[in-house]
């Protein structure tokens, strides 16, 4: 049996810990942008989780959004409670999850206070989600990722 990198390891170990059932896998190509991943696993772009760091008020928050739809920062805040939101910076993102950008998993996020999930993803019976590097996937149910992450559901996107 060949090991699990660190960061994916980490994300494996919150799986086994919580009971979830889901697919972990490894894409040689890599699966670095939501397109790469829809394609790597085979699925509707719509099936891709984005797990985005935001800063809300200077705290940072998991936004978790489709493949297909880009993050509104005001609807992030307003479903934080926040005056504002904006894009966390590549350094914030590692502080806040432990994770380099581009392979943010839903989970662990040690450092973030909360996490919100688009309601869309909701609709689906299987979504995929980064899974520690840009080279692992893994494949649940969005309630199972909702469950984890004790994410809010929130409308969070840009109009389409």
């Amino acid at each position: 049996m060949t090991a699990w990198p660190e960061s994916v390891e980490r994300v494996a170990t919150v799986l086994r810990e919580r009971g979830v059932q889901a697919r972990l896998e490894e894409f040689e190509d890599g699966t670095g942008s939501a397109r790469d991943a829809a394609r790597a696993v085979g699925c509707e772009l719509e099936q891709i989780v984005k797990s985005l760091v935001f800063i809300c008020d200077g705290a940072a928050v998991l936004a978790l959004l489709p493949g297909n739809r880009r993050a509104d920062a005001a609807k992030v805040a307003a479903a934080t409670g926040a005056f504002g939101a904006r894009v966390a910076r590549p350094e914030e993102v590692v502080a806040a999850t432990g994770f380099e950008p581009g392979a943010v998993p839903p989970f662990p996020a040690p450092h973030v206070v909360g996490t919100f999930i688009d309601e869309a993803l909701l609709t689906h019976e299987v979504v995929w989600c980064g899974a520690g590097s840009e080279r692992h996937i893994m494949g649940l149910s969005p309630l199972e990722v909702a469950r984890v992450t004790q994410a809010v559901a929130a409308d969070l996107a840009e109009e389409a």
